[in-house]
């Protein structure tokens, strides 16, 4: 099988993973609290990392960094982008939620060009607004429509293009079962943090599906639950290693427009799943985003970008 369809078939098998975790979570959203759910899915991906990437990588030697301060920093920037898509995932629906999340490329060209003051033409920029009108047409602003929580996937998509940005500055020096080791290791510390300081219950409000799947008491799961739990911390680490093959195996330019998928397959889920029909402006919203940020990886590509063509998503959702 050529190279580059094996790369396909990977980067397929990446964001099925990957959109099988957003399912997951949203299903557990309603019975448990959100930093319980990640914790175990954490430690799963921890010991996944530890047993399966690090070994392939050479050892437990990877995990030696000089930079211990922005791995950390990266990680609270992952955690922070967990925390609000996933909380507002328990209020919106999952194709609009993954929609506003897919600004992220846009948002990170802007940053690139502030502070790492890197040049981005009118084109580009235009398709950044472009892409920011979208996110307006299914916020819907002023109107009933509105709701503060389909914000949060917003700022994951803000909190996910720092990390980008930090990770150009950082260059390509360290492995990805470096920089994943200590993404989950921030999520379990975080997570095992949270549940000591609410994890009673306490400040949970009752009556704010967001701020509930937050703030709910921590509770022994289900033996099925517990499964789904681990199997999202398996379906998190087998993503990562698949959509590393991808882009090992085949070019940067043939696998990153298939990263869109993930959207397609957000609606598919949303509809399929949960009865998550969007309506119309939302459909012109998940639009004008989409094409706009294919279009400003085609101009990536056009102008020979070599980091962004390698990296033009994050992938640590």
């Amino acid at each position: 099988m050529p190279k580059n369809l094996t790369g396909v078939f990977c980067a397929l098998g990446a964001w099925l993973m990957f959109s099988l975790n957003d399912i997951g979570i949203k299903y557990l959203a309603a019975d448990y609290a959100l930093h319980q759910i990640v914790l175990i899915r954490a430690l799963t991906g921890m010991a996944f990392t530890l047993a399966v990437f690090v070994p392939l990588e050479g050892g437990i030697n990877v995990l030696k960094t000089k930079r211990p301060v922005m791995h950390l920093v990266r990680g609270f920037c992952v955690v922070c982008a967990n925390l609000a898509f996933f909380t507002g995932l328990a209020t919106i629906s999952l194709p609009e939620a993954s929609a506003i999340f897919f600004i992220a490329p846009l948002i990170i060209t802007a940053l690139s060009a502030i502070f790492l003051h890197e040049p981005v033409g009118p084109r580009r920029w235009f398709a950044v607004l472009v892409g920011f009108v979208g996110v307006l047409v299914m916020l819907r602003p002023g109107s009933e429509a509105f709701r503060l929580a389909a914000l949060l996937p917003l700022f994951a998509a803000a909190a996910y293009a720092t990390l980008q940005i930090l990770t150009r500055s950082m260059g390509m020096t360290e492995k990805a079962s470096t920089m994943s080791f200590y993404i989950q290791l921030v999520f379990v510390v975080v997570c095992a943090v949270s549940g000591l300081l609410v994890g009673d219950g306490q400040y949970a409000p009752g009556n704010n599906p967001s701020l509930d799947f937050l703030l709910r008491e921590w509770k022994w799961p289900a033996q099925r639950d517990l499964f789904i739990m681990i199997g999202l911390g398996l379906a998190s680490g087998i993503g990562g290693y698949l959509i590393s093959q991808a882009y090992r195996m085949s070019e940067a330019t043939v696998i990153a427009p298939f990263e869109y998928l993930a959207l397609l397959l957000a609606i598919f889920w949303g509809i399929t799943l949960f009865g998550e029909w969007p309506d119309l402006w939302a459909w012109i919203g998940i639009s004008l985003i989409l094409f706009s940020g294919l279009y400003v990886f085609w101009r990536e590509v056009v102008l020979d970008r070599k980091f962004v063509i390698k990296h033009p998503m994050p992938r640590n959702r």
